[in-house]
């Protein structure tokens, strides 16, 4: 299988983030992401993000995998932006207390620098925490971070519901991909010779199949976890059960030590979430 058909599944690789346990990589994934969103510190923010492109190149990550929710991501947030700025347009103002214009628009509508802060500091945020959740996904076994959820205490049938939806993503994009070629073939229209109206009305003919498929395979699954006693004993084993390392315990220190480190610049340096130049 293709780089483009493992788009949002799991993939074995040899790195240090594969080699990781599924809930090291959970705690990590939920320190760095929480380090993130506590700070505005747009400095602390950017080594996050230089730190998270690091993460993805040892994780040997292809760009071809993440590409497409790369372009959604940079979709978003450009689009968080724009009406964030319409809808608030003094929110920087208001934050870091000054008003030093760059230039008039329209009406009430002016760019200033606290503003322009303000929404570089809140799009490298999204930026910056988005590649912890792509890491996560591409690099975590599906049934390793169920049984790691397991071992932490969730019930065993929530955790394999987890592995479900995990699994779920690549066997959905197959589907749409065999289904698409299947209508292809027999004349469907889909490429950018169509009208974006055709494409549309052609693209209810792949989802409508791919929606049955999806209950068909739901019905398969719950009929085989009742014919195998799922649910019938208070407790089961894994399989993919790992054992922590020392990787995972320096992976664990480190993302505790950057989220201290994180909370400690906010507390102690700006005294504020927020790092404020204009003062």
């Amino acid at each position: 299988m293709n780089a483009k058909a493992k788009l949002f599944s799991y993939d074995t690789v040899d790195s240090p983030i594969h080699r990781l346990s599924g809930l090291t990589k959970l705690i990590c994934f939920l320190l760095l992401t929480f380090a993130v969103m506590y700070s505005y510190d747009i400095r602390v923010i950017l080594l996050m993000m230089v730190f998270s492109i690091y993460i993805i190149k040892i994780s040997k990550i292809k760009f071809s995998q993440i590409k497409l929710m790369v372009i959604y991501v940079l979709i978003f947030v450009l689009t968080n932006a724009i009406i964030s700025f319409f809808f608030a347009p003094e929110m920087g103002v208001e934050i870091y207390g000054t008003r030093h214009p760059i230039v008039k628009l329209y009406g009430r509508f002016a760019l200033t620098q606290e503003q322009l802060l303000y929404s570089v500091t809140k799009l490298f945020k999204y930026v910056s925490v988005i590649p912890f959740g792509i890491i996560f996904l591409l690099t975590t076994n599906p049934s390793e971070f169920a049984s790691s959820l397991n071992r932490i205490g969730v019930n065993y049938k929530a955790a394999y519901g987890v592995a479900l939806t995990l699994r779920y993503f690549p066997d959905v994009q197959r589907d749409y991909r065999d289904i698409s070629l299947a209508q292809q073939a027999r004349g469907l229209e889909l490429s950018r010779k169509a009208s974006l109206g055709n494409r549309v009305k052609n693209g209810l003919l792949i989802i409508i199949p791919l929606i049955f498929s999806s209950l068909d395979r739901i019905e398969l699954i719950s009929n085989a976890m009742d014919l195998r006693g799922f649910a019938k004993s208070k407790s089961r084993t894994w399989y993919t059960a790992r054992k922590m390392t020392r990787e995972d315990h320096i992976a664990i220190t480190v993302s505790t030590l950057i989220f201290l480190g994180t909370v400690a610049v906010s507390i102690f340096i700006n005294q504020s979430r927020f790092y404020n130049p204009f003062i």
